[in-house]
């Protein structure tokens, strides 16, 4: 058998790539029982004429993202625009939620910076913590950043449509081709220009997932209220502070994240969508 890497999933078959060639495989009939084959799985497969291939078998998954479902990726860049489409700040929390909760290493790329005079936006999160590289495919800047960001690494790029994912890409490896987007003049936001899930391999050893774009981001499950703090870095440390052990920092007194926001030490729009977030978690949990 071979082993490799499923770069891409598409009409039933699954595309693997171990060095330079390239295998259009289908699973046996038995692991089609046990489970979905998902973009960045490593697998073993037996070869058959004319580069095609039956999987065999399935390696341990690293890490694994339902939405986009991608596996073994170790590294989240998420991409927001600094203006059309405006940056939704309650959606990019919840991104970062996700990467957080997965384990992945998170870079923020704030986008079109060349459309702005300026913006607060990145200063925020530079004050959480989380690195960031500001980025603009009209000028240029960032983008040899971005390049060495995703060098030696397994990325998933995400955010919503029309931030640009597509072209910054086009722009680190010029002569991937990827479709571009234009921006919907009447509804201020980005046309679906990727259709399916792909693993991209660039020239400076780094791996790339392209995905479609979001305008939502479901919440991930197993969080209970007392958990949620621990995915928000920039409070974490704070918590242990708290007069009560298990505060949820929502409306018991002595909170000591409640006392960082009231004297800007933590950002006040951070907060708010951490309880809104709260709030969605323990309404969960009443249901089940």
């Amino acid at each position: 058998m071979i082993k490799g890497v499923v770069f891409k999933a598409l009409g039933g078959y699954y595309f693997v790539r171990t060095g330079n060639d390239e295998y259009r495989c289908y699973l046996r009939g038995t692991l089609r029982k046990k489970g979905q084959v998902f973009v960045g799985d490593k697998v073993a497969f037996l070869p058959q004429e004319e580069h095609t291939g039956v999987i065999e078998k399935i390696e341990p998954r690293e890490t694994q993202l339902m939405r986009p479902p991608v596996v073994n990726v170790n590294q989240a860049v998420i991409i927001f625009s600094l203006t059309q489409p405006k940056p939704n700040l309650f959606l990019l929390d919840r991104f970062l939620l996700q990467a957080e909760v997965v384990g992945l290493k998170t870079l923020i790329c704030f986008n079109k910076i060349d459309l702005v005079e300026s913006s607060n936006v990145p200063q925020i999160y530079e004050t959480v913590g989380y690195p960031l590289i500001i980025t603009s495919t009209k000028t240029g800047q960032g983008i040899n950043e971005l390049s060495s960001a995703l060098k030696d690494n397994i990325s998933v790029l995400a955010g919503p449509s029309g931030v640009g994912k597509s072209s910054l890409l086009n722009a680190v490896q010029p002569g991937l081709s990827l479709k571009t987007g234009e921006i919907s003049t009447k509804l201020k936001a980005g046309k679906h220009t990727t259709r399916h899930v792909e693993l991209l391999r660039l020239e400076n050893g780094g791996l790339v997932v392209d995905t479609p774009g979001f305008s939502n981001l479901y919440l991930p499950e197993g969080i209970n209220g007392t958990d949620l703090v621990y995915y928000f870095p920039d409070f974490n440390d704070l918590s242990a502070n708290c007069r009560f052990s298990g505060c949820l920092h929502n409306r018991e007194p002595g909170c000591a994240v409640k006392e960082a926001v009231q004297d800007g030490r933590i950002i006040a729009s951070r907060y708010e969508h951490y309880i809104i977030l709260l709030n969605e978690v323990i309404k969960r949990e009443r249901r089940y």
